[in-house]
């Protein structure tokens, strides 16, 4: 049974014990963000709630074995032969433990139910823009490092956005300086953007990167894969990709990129919360935004 704002706020007041609190969003999903379970909740958390505490306030939920296993009704296991569960992203990063996960003001929560047997992990996601570069992980702040590696018109429209989404502590690097505790933005056609050990990752697919799009060693060509990890379009020139991804002991790389440079001018261009909102990645395909995966 959801609970309507007010009660919730009084609730939570009543409850608190004097802990702060912060406004915090809660997002339901399936389908990789294709179809929205319930509305999504804005609501205030105090410092000792968890996710799942928060979750369980606004939705019917099961779990079993220290996880969620059914939201809304919908479960986890098995579906049409395949692996399927919940999985949930605070800030566009994924999570684990939401009876442990605490809450940060300004936190946005997503709950995503899909598959999970081409790709048992998708690290990171973009769908939450402009988290994590606005309010970090777990309530820390992370230097954000802006890699360009091409021409810099491209380059200058992804800070452009990222100000008017009002994110300003931008600092450019080169790659070798740009690994650590940092969330990396690398901006460039991918003939270059594979040069980085994380990016480089989307051309062994899905089931490696968390992408459904694979890219090609030359860069000339980007294959979009369906959530079964078949490739259903291949982009030609012109053609672009807004996605993240991790690395072993590395926060998220988010990658703006292209086949040529006119690919990542529409990426660049995709670098909104309205074009991303709800996506795990975005191709751009003659100015159109293409979510993925693709549908079967």
């Amino acid at each position: 049974m959801r609970i309507p704002g007010l009660c919730l706020l009084a609730l939570l007041a009543a409850g608190c014990g004097g802990a702060s609190s912060g406004n915090v969003t809660v997002s339901v999903s399936r389908d990789f963000g294709e179809t929205r379970v319930a509305p999504t909740e804005q609501a205030t958390a105090n410092s000792d709630d968890t996710v799942l505490q928060l979750l369980q306030r606004d939705f019917t939920v099961r779990t079993g074995g220290g996880a969620v296993q059914e939201i809304e009704g919908l479960s986890g296991g098995e579906a049409n032969g395949r692996k399927v569960g919940w999985f949930y992203y605070v800030n566009g990063i994924a999570a684990s433990q939401a009876g442990e996960r605490k809450l940060s003001p300004g936190d946005k929560v997503w709950w995503d139910h899909h598959d999970a047997q081409t790709a048992a992990s998708v690290p990171a996601v973009v769908g939450a823009f402009p988290e994590p570069f606005a309010s970090g992980s777990e309530g820390k702040k992370l230097p954000i490092r802006l890699v360009c590696l091409d021409s810099g018109h491209s380059c200058d429209e992804v800070e452009a956005r990222l100000k008017d989404a009002g994110v300003r502590a931008v600092a450019r690097s080169n790659l070798e300086q740009s690994v650590g505790e940092v969330l990396r933005i690398i901006v460039g056609p991918w003939s270059q953007v594979r040069k980085d050990i994380a990016a480089r990752t989307l051309e062994s697919g899905p089931g490696t990167s968390g992408v459904f799009a694979r890219p090609d060693q030359r860069g000339d060509r980007i294959a979009l894969l369906d959530s079964h990890g078949e490739v259903t379009r291949t982009l030609g020139p012109g053609s672009g990709l807004v996605a993240a991804t991790t690395f072993p002991h590395q926060r998220p790389t988010w990658l703006v990129t292209g086949t040529d440079e006119v690919g990542v001018a529409a990426a660049a261009a995709a670098l909104t919360e309205e074009q991303l909102d709800d996506h795990f990645a975005v191709a751009i395909e003659a100015g159109k935004g293409l979510p993925l995966p693709l549908k079967p």
